[in-house]
Parts: structure tokens; sequence; C-alpha cells
């Protein structure tokens, strides 16, 4: 049963506090609304907007990250011997699936760099890898094999299950703009594919595969 001291139930709280308001201003942020208020009343701004986007998402990480190093204490569990092999070679494979499903995107757009960076949304193009026959959202999916193969405290589970949270609400939001943006196109994706978690019974098959994919976008 896990369990953490009483006395560290404060900085815990905090822990769970910071993550939420991080993960709350990365969505605000990110919103259709609120890019469209940029691009109309701060017209200079927006073509940097991606890019200071990202730059608050890298530095804001740091008070979260910080707080939950501070809240640090014993483990509540740690991966040894071949469970260790088993966690640390799942997560090794997941940052090797980042790395493959990058080029299914337009990362230039996603980083903000150059004039892809001002682009609002991702038109009517639909960018499709291999992982996406599987799940809608492999960057989620592989987040969150690096989030859970990694040893527990109190701290870090609290972080992880904020995490897990976020993304599973972020990716319902995120679908809503893609529906939105690619219309039947995608809702007809949606019900061939699960989300973040894989169901061998539900994939893409390669002929449908070839028949959605076309261009790249953004996985914002």
């Amino acid at each position: 049963m896990i369990s953490c001291p009483p006395d560290r139930w404060h900085a815990l709280a905090l822990v769970a506090g910071a993550w939420t308001l991080y993960f709350l201003a990365h969505s605000l942020l990110a919103a259709h609304g609120v890019k469209r208020w940029v691009q109309h009343r701060l017209p200079r701004f927006w073509p940097r907007y991606r890019l200071a986007y990202n730059l608050f998402a890298g530095i804001g990480l740091l008070p979260p990250l910080w707080l939950t190093y501070r809240a640090s204490g014993p483990l509540l569990w740690a991966w040894q011997g071949p469970w260790a092999w088993l966690a640390n070679g799942l997560a090794l494979l997941a940052l090797a699936g980042f790395l493959y499903t990058a080029r299914a995107y337009d990362m230039q757009a996603f980083l903000g760099l150059g004039r892809a960076g001002t682009q609002e949304g991702a038109g009517d193009e639909l960018g499709l890898c291999q992982l996406h026959r599987f799940v809608r959202h492999p960057w989620y999916s592989l987040g969150l094999v690096i989030l859970w193969t990694r040893d527990m405290d109190c701290a870090r589970l609290v972080a992880t299950l904020c995490a897990t949270a976020y993304l599973f609400i972020g990716a319902w939001f995120e679908e809503r703009k893609l529906e939105i943006e690619l219309g039947e196109r995608y809702r007809d994706y949606e019900r061939r594919v699960p989300g973040i978690i894989p169901r061998p019974w539900r994939y893409l098959a390669r002929y449908d595969y070839d028949r959605l994919r076309g261009g790249h976008r953004s996985p914002d």
C-alpha cells in the first residue's frame, strides 16, 4: 500500500498545485481563442508567438521541477534486476519513438522557426507515421511510458499523476480542435484508432493508412 508521511502533505500539495498551474497555462496559451486574440491585437508579436510559447513551456517547467525535487523523499518503489532492465529498455524505446514519429510533423512549425512558426493550424493536412496506425497521439503514449518506468517517491508520483491527467485531458481538447480543422476526415480516424492506450483489436489497416496519410501537421 502506497503511503506518504503526514508531515509532507503540504509540500506535496505545492507540487500538485505547481504542476496544475503549469498545465493550465500551457493549455490556455495553446487555445485558438488566445491565438486569435494575439493575432488581431498584437500583430507584430504574432510571428514570434509560437517560439515564445515554446520558450515559456521550457522555462515554465523549472518551478514545478524544482518543487518536485525539494519534496523528494524515500522511494515508494524502485525497479531492480530484470525489472530495471525492462523499465529502462522501454524508456529508451520510447525516446527512439519520439525521434521516429517526429518525421510525421512539421517541426519548424512546432518549434516556431521561420515562416512556419506563424501558421495557425494544420489546414486540411493529416500527417501520419506508422505509430499513428495504433494510437492517435503517439507522443502522449510514449510520454506515459517514460513517466511510469521511473523509480517513484511521493513527490514524483504526484507529478506523474498530474502529467498523466493532463495528457488525457489535453488530448481531448486537442481532438476537438482537430475535428474543427479536419472535419469528417479526422472523425473517421478517431473511430478507427484509439487515442493514447493501444488496443490490439483496433488499428488502422495499411490500405486506410495509405489513404489517410498526407502532408505534415504540428503536434500542438
